[in-house]
């Protein structure tokens, strides 16, 4: 059974999703890692991630598995007045609600901030849209259009290339972590004062903020950022450079780690010379830097450049695919593939970052099939007395299937 009976420090916690996609479920697996009961509230046709194919696993979508386990489903048609009656009681005994529909978009259903609290007072309810609710709120929250008009995609790729998006639908990905840091310190407040919240995050405003010296770098100083390839704006080396073979990255943060490159590249001259001195100078000075540096890389491979550098503290890396990545990760010892689920429905995943020594994260339900968990759910709700919480010990029990 699927009661989240771990010690997780979440647990006890009832969290109604009725997120979609990328922001809201990523919000949700991690609260659910941590301990929290998740009812996934679906559309009778799934969520959309479901059909985002390939890749797969044994037919499903493995964009739909990344994002999903620790949750129990329930399929319902909010057109119907019944489902609806159900979804409204799900967030009527909810200690978190997250949706990521358009603005408003619940109010029809009764679902809505407003309407919820007035009979769930301590609700945490956390919207997530793509531009707000302002001036905004029309516009489809998809992540590349979220890229495209931020500014992101002004300043990633080369000067020579067109404007490129991230290979990963990383606003989305920030905004479901706001999502969760947000829900975090309302639970916080609520603990004090005993009144639950609403919680707005958008992913203009995560991509705004998580641009961080980019947008800032303008505010402050009136210069708009450009494409500068690998390079870095305000430092430099900070790129990959070509070797005798293949590309190294090498990422000099400050002097005393580009006097210790210059020793073990064998030109030690270089740190003499008034134009690399310092950190300003060597990126006003970075087009004359860049030839002596790979001059000196050309007399080793990449892999040997990387074992030099690392013995002498210097930050480089290879450029690994995922693959390579997640091997990388294991040999460091960060475990980076967990077990989410039991049995024969147990599935590989991606470790929860974060690591608590007294109340670890549990991955022991594999993302749940459509609409797997609507008995157990159903059962839970008429165990509870008219106009009564249902206690959270009573939350539903899920079984895994």
């Amino acid at each position: 059974m699927f009661g989240r009976t771990g010690s997780g420090p979440l647990a006890g916690l009832l969290v109604a999703d009725f997120g979609r996609v990328l922001a809201g479920p990523y919000c949700t697996m991690l609260l659910a890692d941590m301990g929290a009961t998740v009812v996934k509230i679906e559309s009778p046709d799934g969520d959309e991630t479901r059909a985002w194919k390939p890749p797969v696993r044994d037919g499903q979508s493995t964009y739909y598995l990344s994002i999903n386990r620790n949750k129990g489903s329930i399929a319902l048609d909010l057109q119907d007045p019944e489902d609806r009656r159900i979804a409204q009681e799900i967030a009527g005994q909810a200690d978190v609600v997250v949706e990521n529909f358009k603005p408003n978009g619940l109010n029809r259903f009764d679902l809505d901030y407003d309407t919820v609290a007035a009979t769930n007072p301590g609700v945490v309810y956390a919207s997530i849209t793509g531009f707000g609710t302002a001036g905004g709120a029309s516009l489809p929250g998809y992540d590349l259009l979220v890229q495209a008009m931020s500014g992101l995609m002004s300043v990633t790729g080369s000067p020579e290339t067109p404007a490129y998006r991230s290979g990963v639908a990383v606003f989305d990905v920030m905004t479901g972590l706001h999502a969760a840091i947000g829900i975090l310190a309302a639970l916080q407040e609520r603990q004090r004062s005993g009144k639950g919240q609403r919680i707005e995050v958008n992913l203009m405003s995560s991509a705004l903020s998580g641009m961080v010296n980019q947008s800032a770098g303008y505010l402050l100083s009136g210069s708009v950022p450009t494409r500068l390839g690998n390079e870095h704006p305000s430092i430099y080396p900070y790129e990959p450079l070509a070797t005798g073979e293949g590309d190294i990255v090498i990422a000099i943060g400050n002097d005393p780690q580009f006097r210790r490159l210059c020793q073990a590249l064998g030109t030690p001259a270089l740190t003499g010379d008034d134009r690399f001195a310092t950190a300003p100078q060597r990126s006003l000075n970075r087009k004359a830097l860049r030839p002596l540096l790979l001059e000196a890389l050309r007399s080793r491979s990449s892999a040997e450049w990387f074992e030099v550098l690392t013995e002498a503290q210097i930050p480089c890396a290879p450029i690994n695919d995922v693959r390579q990545g997640l091997e990388f990760a294991e040999r460091i010892g960060l475990e980076p593939v967990v077990k989410v689920g039991s049995g024969d429905s147990a599935l590989p995943g991606i470790r929860n970052p974060i690591t608590f020594s007294e109340t670890p994260v549990s991955y022991d339900m594999a993302p749940p099939d459509h609409n797997a968990h609507r008995e157990p759910i159903l059962a839970w709700l008429r165990s509870a007395s008219p106009g009564e919480a249902v206690p959270a010990a009573a939350s539903p029990q899920f079984q895994q299937i």
